[in-house]
């Protein structure tokens, strides 16, 4: 296994636990290939941003095609986005920790163990085929797959709106009961 990693802390906490571990830039072609990419059997990329992400996907598939590629998503759009890149696998980590977050808690409220396993594997299931639908048909393909309606996200206070007029009003107010 060859690590590349581009944070001098990440590479002395991974050395501590006997990983060999690389200074570089993994986005660049010329430190893949220094990195024996040609003999790579599998290529794992778990960047932190959606952008590094993307551009190494983009350039082992350009340089690289047959390459299996492994690779972290940040999110639904992201997973999408990569599907379409045909990487081999990709992991999302916000619906990952959001299903173990989940199954946690519905334990501390009483569901059992293998109830609460059952529960996140179904939404997993339901939620990997109307990924695939989406990757074929579009992000708002597959709503008939949801439990319930998409809600509009709403301030829990309604906002205060000051205009000029307002503020002129509340001057008023103040110096009347002055």
């Amino acid at each position: 296994m060859t690590i590349i990693d581009d944070s001098a802390d990440r590479i002395r906490q991974a050395a501590s636990f006997g990983f060999r571990i690389y200074f570089g830039d993994g986005s660049r072609l010329d430190v893949l290939r220094a990195a024996g990419i040609e003999r790579a059997k599998i290529v794992a990329v778990c960047t932190q941003k959606r952008e590094i992400t993307d551009r190494i996907v983009d350039m082992i598939r350009a340089e690289y095609p047959e390459t299996r590629l492994f690779v972290r998503a940040y999110d639904r759009v992201h997973s999408i986005s990569l599907r379409k890149r045909d990487v081999e696998y990709e992991l999302r980590e916000t619906l990952e920790s959001g299903l173990l977050f989940g199954r946690r808690t519905i334990e501390a409220l009483g569901v059992g163990e293998d109830e609460a396993r059952a529960i996140g594997e179904d939404i997993r299931r339901r939620d990997e085929e109307r990924l695939k639908i989406q990757v074929s048909e579009g992000f708002h393909a597959g709503r008939h797959m949801l439990h319930n309606r998409p809600v509009r996200p709403e301030p829990l206070v309604k906002p205060k709106r000051t205009t000029a007029k307002s503020d002129a009003d509340a001057t008023n107010a103040d110096q009347d009961s002055a």
